[in-house]
C-alpha cells in the first residue's frame, strides 16, 4: 500500500476514534475492510498485514502524543484553538505533527505536502491553505519543537 492510502485512512480512523470513542485497533479494521472492498482502492490484500500494522503505528502513535501535539499545534495557531478547528483539519495536523516533530524517518517536506493533499481531500475549500500556514510555520521551528517532546 502507498503511504498516501495508510495516511488517509490514518485520518479517517483517528477521526472515527474521536467522534465515536472507538479504539484504534476497530477504527483502522473498519477503515481497510471498506477500503478492500472498494474497486478503486490501492489496497492488496497480499499486503494487508503490512499496511495494517503501518496504520496502527501511526494511528496510536498520533493519539498516544495527543495532548503534546495540541500542545505544540497551539502555539502555532493565530488566533484559533485546538478544539475549535474542524474535526477534519485537526486530524489531519495531528498527524503531521506526529510524522514531522515524533517520527524519525519522515522528512518534514514530505510530511507537510501530505498533509496539504490530505486537507484538500478531506476538509474545505480552505484547508489546505490553513494547514499549509500552520505547517509551514512549525517546519522552520522543527529543531526547537523535537527537543521539546
Amino acid at each position: 500500500m502507498k503511504r498516501r492510502l495508510a495516511r488517509e485512512i490514518a485520518v479517517q480512523s483517528l477521526y472515527h476514534m474521536e467522534m465515536n470513542e472507538v479504539e484504534a485497533l476497530e477504527a483502522v479494521m473498519m477503515l481497510l475492510m471498506e477500503a478492500a472492498g472498494d474497486n478503486e482502492s490501492e489496497v492488496k490484500l497480499s499486503d494487508e498485514g503490512a499496511t495494517r500494522d503501518f496504520v496502527l503505528e501511526i494511528v496510536n502513535g498520533t493519539w498516544s502524543h495527543k495532548e503534546a501535539i495540541d500542545g505544540l499545534l497551539s502555539d502555532y495557531l493565530k488566533g484559533w484553538q485546538v478544539s475549535r478547528l474542524s474535526k477534519v483539519d485537526r486530524q489531519v495536523l495531528r498527524l503531521a505533527v506526529y510524522e514531522m516533530i515524533i517520527r524519525n524517518d519522515v522528512p518534514g517536506k514530505v510530511a507537510v505536502n501530505e498533509a496539504i493533499e490530505l486537507a484538500k481531500h478531506f476538509g474545505t475549500i480552505e484547508s489546505g491553505k490553513f494547514v499549509n500556514g500552520v505547517l509551514g510555520k512549525m517546519i522552520q521551528d522543527v529543531d526547537q519543537l523535537k527537543a521539546k517532546i
